[in-house]
């Protein structure tokens, strides 16, 4: 952005997952996941933790490096002796608790902007880390050359931990026993990610207010103490202490509840027995939820999994597992595979440890699943090769009724990213051909920098084409595709939170047009549409090519929808983020014209039919 993852072993195996983690009798070796999982225990001196945090927190933004860090139940560190370190690209960092309170760490975990030559903090392009399933007293200091600084980004208010990050960097399940600042420690310019599951004691700063601070954040069922700053895009669902919608004022929208949901997947041990707890679907929830009893969700052992391994596995060795009944774990590395890894059995998790990454060749799809339900894909980031024509797919598009809403699909924490680490395009980054599907937490990417960034190199259509009924995205993130960035042909569906930025990059308006009108909106609902909802959308503009080419690009609407009641839109913002061109409507004809002159509209809603809605 920015410029700027037989039968008798079964049968046992079967029946310690109904037993759960603490079942007596079961004795297991330590899981070989290999050498990029870094496993540490209560008896480990802070020392030894602090200089293995720093040692990999320096990687480059396209790094091939990854990593994944785990606590053991217990306590990490002291007032006087803390865990300190900034987190960096491509790890993530968990407890292995079956409560985020069963690993606590005194100290800090954080991520930090960058000092730019002109004196201004971002950290536009802290992406790919993430925190969860701990709990952390926050003393926060600055490390290595940070503190050396006249002015150190590290510094931080007392009982205060720093978390400035962009897309692509959840909190999930965090416990923050005092407040959570999102900004910069002297405000920085950023573009906000997702929390879930997580309570926050204190305060939560997303800065914005009357300075730099987070454009945009979604929260949901979560508990908070407070939150202060305002942006252009916070929205909260099912949050506990969450503040009063403030659209026109502070950019908030707040929902009582979240509609569906379910929590992602989560590594576990008890003594030596590792599992993966697999959360059910929660309805209508709000604030967290750390129960991992039976009726919370299933617990299933390691040995049911098949442990992948970069360099060493392959689509077939992965798709024999898959097919002979193993969930699957995908360790860090990337995974440059000839072959989709196609998931055919129900209720299969596939879940990727330290942003493992799925870089298919051959123009080949990264994942497949077929006409089954309940099919959990957690953690992981997928790269585009040349000439794919649909990276992850879900359904094959014969049985769209396929879907259960009590044991919905989910994909939590999937990254689609199309240039930038390499050269690669796509026609479609993820399309649901599925029912009842939960997208949670998902940025689909076409690189604006990095390897093979171009309009005529990085090709991508669209991010995502949804064709099941009832699907429902929370944290939506689509950006710089080349048509529409979302194309919703399912009914019912509804999106909470959408972020989006229109392609930075088409030479000309000539070179970006959707038949006669200027460009493509940002977000589609096909004209068969009957019912459709998206509350919390902020879509941009940031026309670079063009500009420069001295004739600056529209877009014709930022929304197009059919018109009718009771398909709708609330909370709606609309932005230049800076140059020239801009976008004609915020709805379909309907809604004011944002460009260099008036670079922001903030509106309540629209019911398709251009009718505005005022509450």
């Amino acid at each position: 952005m920015r410029t700027r993852t037989y039968l008798a072993v079964l049968a046992v195996a079967g029946a310690w997952a109904l037993a759960g983690p603490s079942s007596s009798g079961w004795a297991a070796a330590a899981p070989d996941f290999g050498p990029s999982v870094k496993i540490f225990n209560p008896s480990t001196p802070v020392a030894e933790i602090n200089s293995y945090l720093r040692s990999i927190s320096a990687e480059p933004e396209f790094s091939t490096n990854r990593h994944a860090v785990y606590f053991k139940p217990g306590t990490y560190g002291s007032t006087a002796d803390i865990v300190n370190s900034e987190v960096g690209y491509y790890t993530a960092i968990a407890g292995l608790g079956a409560s985020p309170t069963s690993v606590k760490i005194n100290g800090a975990l954080h991520s930090e902007p960058r000092q730019n030559a002109d004196g201004s903090s971002d950290g536009l392009t802290n992406f790919y880390r993430s925190l969860a399933n701990i709990s952390i007293n926050p003393i926060q200091r600055p490390v290595g050359a940070d503190a050396e600084r006249v002015r150190p980004e590290g510094v931080a208010p007392a009982r205060t931990m720093r978390w400035a990050t962009s897309q692509a960097s959840s909190l999930r399940r965090v416990d923050i026993q005092g407040n959570l600042d999102l900004n910069g420690a002297y405000g920085a310019t950023l573009f906000g990610t997702t929390m879930a599951d997580s309570r926050i004691t204190g305060n939560v700063n997303s800065g914005g207010d009357a300075g730099p601070g987070q454009a945009q954040y979604y929260v949901r069922d979560s508990q908070i103490g407070s939150w202060s700053g305002g942006s252009a895009n916070l929205v909260f669902s099912g949050v506990k202490g969450a503040p009063a919608s403030d659209l026109t004022g502070r950019g908030i929208t707040t929902l009582a509840t979240t509609p569906t949901s379910r929590p992602a997947p989560f590594l576990t041990v008890s003594g030596d027995a590792y599992a993966v707890f697999v959360p059910t679907a929660r309805t209508n929830a709000s604030g967290v939820d750390w129960a991992t009893d039976g009726t919370a969700g299933t617990s299933i052992p390691i040995s049911r999994f098949h442990i992948a391994k970069a360099g060493a596995d392959t689509a077939a060795t992965i798709n024999r597992a898959l097919a002979a009944g193993k969930h699957l774990i995908l360790t860090p590395g990337i995974y440059r595979l000839d072959g989709p890894v196609k998931v055919t059995r129900a209720d299969t998790v596939v879940m990727g440890m330290g942003y493992a990454t799925l870089a298919p060749t051959g123009g080949q799809a990264a994942i497949e699943v077929g006409d089954v339900k309940g099919v959990v894909i957690s953690s992981l980031l997928v790269d585009a090769g040349p000439g794919t024509d649909v990276l992850v797919k879900v359904g094959t598009g014969k049985a769209r009724n396929i879907g259960d809403a009590t044991n919905p699909t989910t994909l939590s924490d999937l990254f689609v990213r199309i240039g930038g680490a390499q050269a690669g395009s796509a026609r479609i980054a993820l399309q649901v051909d599925q029912s009842r599907v939960i997208l949670d937490d998902n940025w689909l990417w076409r690189a604006d920098h990095g390897s093979g960034a171009g309009w005529t190199s990085n090709t991508s259509d669209t991010g995502l084409v949804v064709n099941g009924t009832d699907v429902t995205a929370l944290g939506l993130f689509v950006e710089h595709h080349q048509k529409n960035q979302v194309v919703w042909n399912g009914e019912r569906g509804r999106t909470v939170f959408y972020q989006s930025e229109f392609p930075y990059d088409p030479p000309s308006q000539a070179a970006w047009m959707d038949g006669t009108r200027e460009g493509y909106a940002s977000y589609k609902v096909s004209p068969g549409v009957t019912t459709h909802s998206a509350t919390g959308t902020a879509i941009y503009t940031l026309f670079l090519d063009s500009t420069f080419a001295g004739a600056p690009a529209h877009a014709w609407t930022s929304i197009e929808a059919p018109r009718r009641a009771s398909v709708q839109f609330r909370s709606l913002t609309t932005a230049v983020i800076a140059f020239g061109g801009g976008i004609r409507a915020i709805v379909n004809n309907t809604g004011a014209a944002v460009d260099s002159t008036r670079p922001n509209q903030v509106v309540p809603g629209f019911t398709a039919s251009a009718r505005l809605i005022t509450g």
